[in-house]
């Protein structure tokens, strides 16, 4: 089936990552002769936080914006468009601190944006992004996914959903430190059952 993936790293590191080697092997694994990957590292490429500037301009209305103002949010229109064009995305997001590296909060904060990927309405908020399929690999260390103490996999998917985005998989390397074979194991596994 053709695809157009987007497929967003967030580990710090680019040898030995699991996260990256097996969101890789999701992208393997779904992708046909004519799927289009954009490949978007934020990981060892980290984004700029928000700023007071930032803000300002989001808030901005469109036609009220100051050239200076568009393009400060250049950037933030870049990753939504991104995000438009893909119809799949696989994210490779470790688990840093029991939650989601900083790296990845910055592409969150970038993309969600109000009147752009959700709005507001009388019933709450409602997600833009609609109609998208995605896979998640959360890798840790020692944070067993799931748990109480898993504060990466719930953000992922509140998120997600936020704007959108509800068809979600995930695919757990998890407690890598204490099993880590037959943890990466049982994650081929799943990756092995997705439809390509």
């Amino acid at each position: 089936m053709a695809r157009n993936i987007l497929h967003i790293n967030a580990s710090a590191r680019r040898e030995g990552s699991i996260s990256r080697s097996l969101s890789q092997a999701v992208v393997d694994k779904i992708s046909s002769v004519d799927t289009k990957v954009v490949a978007r590292d934020i990981g060892t490429s980290p984004l700029p936080i928000l700023t007071e500037a930032w803000v300002g301009a989001n808030f901005t209305p469109d036609d009220d914006r100051s050239a200076e103002q568009r393009e400060t949010l250049a950037l933030s229109d870049r990753l939504i468009a991104e995000i438009e064009a893909a119809d799949t995305l696989v994210l490779g997001v470790p688990v840093y601190n029991f939650g989601v590296p900083a790296a990845f909060k910055a592409w969150i904060d970038l993309v969600a944006r109000a009147r752009k990927t959700f709005k507001y309405t009388e019933n709450g908020p409602v997600g833009l992004l609609e109609g998208k399929k995605a896979y998640v690999v959360i890798a840790s260390g020692g944070t067993p996914s799931g748990s109480e103490i898993d504060f990466a996999t719930p953000y992922v998917r509140h998120v997600l959903g936020f704007l959108g985005i509800h068809d979600v998989s995930f695919v757990a390397a998890d407690q890598l430190m204490a099993a880590g074979d037959e943890k990466i194991a049982a994650a081929k596994e799943t990756i092995e059952s997705f439809a390509a």
